[in-house]
């Protein structure tokens, strides 16, 4: 570790607020305790949580750095003792439970993957947070296989493109809202049957006349959505909440939810304890990474920002004009 600087640019919130609250500013460079590797990052993604976080409206969890950051990619730049899965000089990309937004991070060897087939780091860094949640929300606890209807709302975000990519991939039909019809376009050229503009089209008349209704909604709305999913959804189907952009509380007809035999869970994927997130990576390992090396699969990355622009692009996001995933550049 002779050549890890003692201290490091990170960008941090030191009180919640607009996207000026981010600011750039040195901390201690992390060591790897037990169990932990370091990683020099070269790049790290961004995700809806951030802006919460940003907010104050989502803290990190007890013992994870106050900085936002869920996914990085970069170069192992240390490893504990006790991790041999790695090597220093590999590169790699990780999930975070936060502090992502810096030049090193450390991370349980049980979140960190090798880059996919064909993909660079800067690539990378986009894929970890929506890969994770996708399979363990939409083929874990959605159960989707080859042949059924998968709705998936916000088609254009980093969520709903792997969604719906991957369900193509595997076999599923797919259907997609997206807030304009070049959006929704965007969702089609990605492998969804239909995009659904759902400022002028209501997506449960849409599925009903795609014959059955869907089989597996991916909902990252909530609020007055979960009623009109349960209408959208096909008998034995599966509702899978993963964020609530129009709010926590709904109302919700049980009789019609008993009748249709339907499920409505809900997630959040972040306090989740290491074992779990490590099972999730050995599911990607063998049935998604795989995917990119023959082109099935490919990140979408909408803009790159210099981590000194962190604050434009949380703007950029929060303008909700990406399409895709952004990314901050920091390092080589």
């Amino acid at each position: 570790m002779n050549d890890v600087p003692q201290r490091m640019r990170v960008i941090d919130v030191p009180s919640p607020g607009d996207p000026d609250a981010l600011c750039l500013v040195e901390r201690p460079t992390p060591r790897p305790g037990p169990g932990e590797v370091l990683i020099k990052v070269a790049a790290a993604g961004l995700n809806r949580a951030d802006l919460l976080q940003r907010r104050g409206r989502y803290p990190p969890p007890p013992g994870t750095p106050n900085w936002p950051g869920l996914e990085v990619a970069g170069t192992v730049a240390a490893v504990a003792p006790d991790v041999t899965e790695f090597r220093v000089g590999e590169t790699v990309c990780a999930l975070l439970a936060g502090g992502g937004y810096a030049e090193y991070c450390v991370v349980p060897p049980g979140q960190v993957l090798p880059l996919p087939p064909g993909v660079d780091l800067t690539a990378a860094a986009s894929l970890p947070e929506a890969y994770f949640t996708v399979w363990s929300n939409v083929f874990d606890l959605g159960r989707l296989h080859a042949g059924q209807v998968l709705l998936v709302h916000g088609g254009g975000s980093g969520i709903g493109v792997a969604a719906i990519q991957l369900a193509r991939a595997r076999g599923a039909r797919v259907y997609a809202t997206a807030g304009s019809d070049e959006r929704c376009r965007f969702c089609e050229s990605l492998g969804a049957e239909r995009g659904i503009n759902h400022r002028r089209e209501d997506f449960v008349a849409v599925l009903r006349q795609a014959g059955g209704g869907a089989d597996v909604v991916l909902d990252i709305v909530g609020g007055d959505y979960l009623p009109r999913n349960l209408e959208a959804l096909a008998g034995g189907g599966r509702i899978v909440v993963i964020a609530t952009q129009g709010g926590t509380t709904a109302q919700l007809d049980l009789l019609k939810l008993m009748l249709k035999r339907a499920m409505v869970t809900g997630t959040t994927l972040r306090p989740m304890p290491v074992a779990f997130k490590a099972a999730i990576k050995a599911a990607l390992l063998r049935e998604v990474w795989p995917l990119f090396g023959d082109g099935r699969l490919r990140p979408v990355v909408d803009r790159v920002f210099p981590l000194e622009q962190a604050a434009a692009a949380h703007a950029y996001m929060e303008s909700g004009a990406h399409r895709g995933k952004i990314v901050l550049q920091i390092g080589g």
